[in-house]
């Protein structure tokens, strides 16, 4: 249970719930990050309701009991929010059998921003004692049909003699009874049932566990997890409904490093970012951001940001395919892209090259150069080594960027004498911490905590942060935070 900030104050300055509603009637004054709604009972004790809104009085059946704080189901809404939409799919809701891949397709997709950006605040404030100087503008796109990328269970269920294919249920290792899903793509929508089918005729239904969707610009990738090896009658049917709807199969037999085509050929899968030139080919499954249309935003945006000139050295930390590394290159004079992954860092060189070679004189790409390195055990050291930069990109999975934080920090302090510092080993007096981070992080908890170390601990000002709205309808948080020198 994850609670609101408004949970961690201490008890004696905890706000009381309102004591003129009539007994089990609450106010649900806030969201929390599981995007169920916050109330206080009269005695000021937390209960969290699933499936109500800020703004409502309601009435919730209790299904869990702490110390500090309860668990609950919406029964009936007393005073309903004015945000409060019919759900544009079938699937979503609190019943038995509902789908867990939304949270929040009963709230305005406005109100489910604000709501994300408060988040955003909240932990920069509670977790990093860190407050923006500006807070951005959200960046929004399309509230369906964006899920480019998704993981869709399979499921063949002797009792009702059908094959399920989709998300799991809330709350449930069970899968979803879902005929549509208005989160993906209208192309891979209409090809929920003809899936079903697909995998109910065949010999191998009780041995594929799982289907994963990856759209390009032009293509679409399906990957069948499969447990045992395909019959040539199988390969065939697969044959025939890539060439009935248009997708490439790719097999996935054992670990995802056996994942290949079904049948060599075809278009590559790959997504653009034209304001840049670039084209971005990718195996399906490498990351990529799920929503194309926010992912080209976000790359203008962050560039924007950084705002890299002609003269500067830039460094993109957790790199991946190169989604940021390339578009720097049209900017910078060098490059430096950094990934955990050697797979990927190969896949960053061929891109690079690829584009590289794409583009007339004139505007070729800066040089550019990526390392494979664990970004988990950053030291003082391995920064110095990698030379100076005038500024940083840094883009992280969802545990956050702490060891490269933590050695930045650790340079200022040591630099600046702190009380308790930890000598350096060695020191480069040449070497000077970039200029400028654009930060962009999958989780506001620790962009918060590593926000904390830049500002408290590394000499930096958070001059801004907002939201990226990468996941219409679920309750994760995108966002985005720029930082520069004191």
């Amino acid at each position: 249970m994850q609670e609101t900030s408004e949970t961690s104050a201490p008890e004696a300055a905890l706000p009381v719930g309102r004591t003129d509603l009539p007994p089990g009637w609450l106010e649900v004054t806030s969201m929390d990050m599981d995007a169920q709604g916050v109330a206080r009972k009269p005695d000021g004790k937390v209960v969290f309701i699933d499936g109500a809104l800020p703004g409502e009085i309601v009435t919730a059946n209790v299904h869990r009991k702490k110390n500090n704080w309860e668990a609950a189901s919406l029964t009936e809404i007393h005073h309903e929010s004015s945000q409060r939409v019919r759900p544009g799919c079938p699937n979503f809701g609190l019943h038995a059998g509902s789908c867990g891949g939304c949270k929040m397709q009963h709230l305005h997709v406005s109100a489910q921003v604000a709501i994300k950006q408060r988040v955003l605040e909240d932990n920069l404030w509670h977790l990093g004692k860190v407050k923006a100087e500006t807070i951005m503008r959200p960046i929004e796109g399309p509230a369906w049909g964006y899920r480019f990328r998704a993981r869709l269970s399979v499921r063949y269920v002797p009792k009702k003699d059908k094959v399920l294919v989709g998300f799991h249920e809330r709350k449930s290792r069970y899968i979803a009874d879902m005929e549509t899903c208005k989160i993906l793509p209208p192309h891979v929508d209409a090809m929920l049932l003809p899936l079903r089918g697909l995998i109910g005729s065949m010999q191998a239904r009780d041995t594929c566990p799982q289907i994963e969707l990856a759209c390009g610009d032009e293509v679409t990738a399906l990957v069948l997890r499969h447990l045992e090896p395909l019959s040539d009658a199988d390969q065939s049917r697969l044959r025939a409904f890539a060439a009935e709807y248009g997708v490439q199969w790719w097999l996935q037999p054992k670990g995802p490093d056996t994942v290949h085509l079904l049948d060599e050929g075809g278009e590559p899968l790959a997504y653009g970012l034209p304001e840049f030139g670039i084209e971005m080919p990718f195996k399906p499954t490498d990351f990529t951001q799920v929503n194309p249309h926010i992912n080209r935003v976000l790359v203008t945006r962050a560039l924007r940001l950084l705002d890299a000139q002609k003269t500067e050295r830039v460094i993109d930390w957790f790199c991946g395919l190169g989604n940021f590394t390339l578009p720097i290159a049209t900017q910078a004079r060098t490059v430096l892209g950094i990934e955990g992954s050697e797979a990927l860092v190969a896949r960053s060189r061929d891109n690079y090259v690829r584009n590289q070679s794409a583009r007339g004189q004139g505007g070729e790409l800066a040089p550019t150069s990526f390392v494979a390195r664990n970004l988990f055990e950053m030291t003082p050291e391995m920064l110095f080594a990698d030379g100076l930069a005038d500024k940083w990109l840094v883009d992280p999975p969802r545990e956050g960027a702490f060891a490269l934080t933590k050695a930045l920090a650790d340079i200022h302090q040591a630099r600046i004498g702190a009380e308790g510092a930890a000598p350096l080993s060695v020191d480069v007096p040449t070497w000077q911490p970039p200029q400028r981070i654009v930060y962009v992080s999958c989780n506001p908890a620790t962009l918060a905590r590593d926000a904390g170390l830049l500002v408290h601990q590394a000499g930096y000002r958070c001059v801004a942060a907002g939201v990226v709205n990468m996941f219409p309808h679920t309750a994760h948080v995108e966002s985005m935070a720029v930082f520069e020198r004191a």
